[in-house]
């Protein structure tokens, strides 16, 4: 766990800023202490790189939120996605820069003005807000949360973790045994219940969520023991079946 201020020098950005990330619900620390200090594990950490990256990208913070908040939100997704835009804007910096070598070089000849011509950027991030923040299941888990507390947040997620505790109590059984076939079912209701309508198309988008690396597997994981996140994507798969 690290400190605001370790965050802070760690990533650059300034502890004001971090204190007004948390106030609008874009990144809380892990934990606070007794004495009100914020804490940080990895995985909010890797949610401040998503946040940094999004920003280095002219994403305004509201649609930063309605992304990294979907339910179907999937990190490598993101990641290529970011990437794609990174590279857009590289290409398009590059144009520039050969645009005001010219001018510096020859001086203005013609009234060229391409190389401003960022249409390709633009197009590309509508696309990357449609894909996370227009979903029908994105809007339906906005309804349904816009009015809990943090606190209530919260509770839902804890206890959507003890579901995942369940699980890792099976790991001794069979992915496709009733037992374990019946806690998926739990899952699914719980999602539908709390979140957004879980359909067998969606759960079977998690499962593979779920073992796809990053804070997701690994919360899976610390919530069941190590192999809960594969243990539950393989019971998954087999129930959507």
């Amino acid at each position: 766990m690290r400190t605001v201020n370790e965050v802070s020098k760690l990533s650059g950005v300034s502890i004001r800023t971090l204190h007004y990330y948390d106030n609008i619900g874009l990144l809380h620390p892990t934990a606070i202490t007794e004495a009100g200090y914020r804490l940080y594990d990895d995985t909010a950490l890797e949610r401040l790189q998503h946040i940094m990256l999004f920003r280095e990208l002219q994403f305004p913070l509201k649609d930063i939120q309605a992304i990294l908040d979907s339910p179907d939100f999937e990190r490598n997704r993101a990641l290529e996605q970011q990437i794609q835009l990174l590279t857009l804007k590289k290409e398009h910096l590059e144009n520039l820069i050969t645009f005001a070598r010219g001018i510096q070089g020859v001086g203005v000849r013609n009234m060229d003005f391409s190389a401003f011509d960022a249409k390709k950027i633009d197009e590309y991030t509508e696309q990357v807000k449609a894909t996370w923040g227009k979903t029908e299941a994105y809007q339906e888990f906005e309804k349904k949360t816009k009015d809990l507390s943090d606190e209530q947040k919260n509770a839902i997620g804890a206890n959507l973790m003890e579901l995942f505790v369940e699980f890792g109590k099976m790991l001794h059984m069979e992915p496709e045994s009733d037992d374990v076939q019946q806690q998926v079912k739990k899952l699914q209701d719980y999602i539908t219940e709390h979140y957004y309508t879980c359909t067998n198309q969606i759960l079977a988008g998690l499962g593979k969520m779920y073992v796809g690396g990053g804070a997701m597997t690994e919360n899976i994981d610390k919530a069941g023991g190590s192999g809960t996140a594969e243990f539950v994507a393989k019971a998954i798969e087999i129930y959507c079946r």
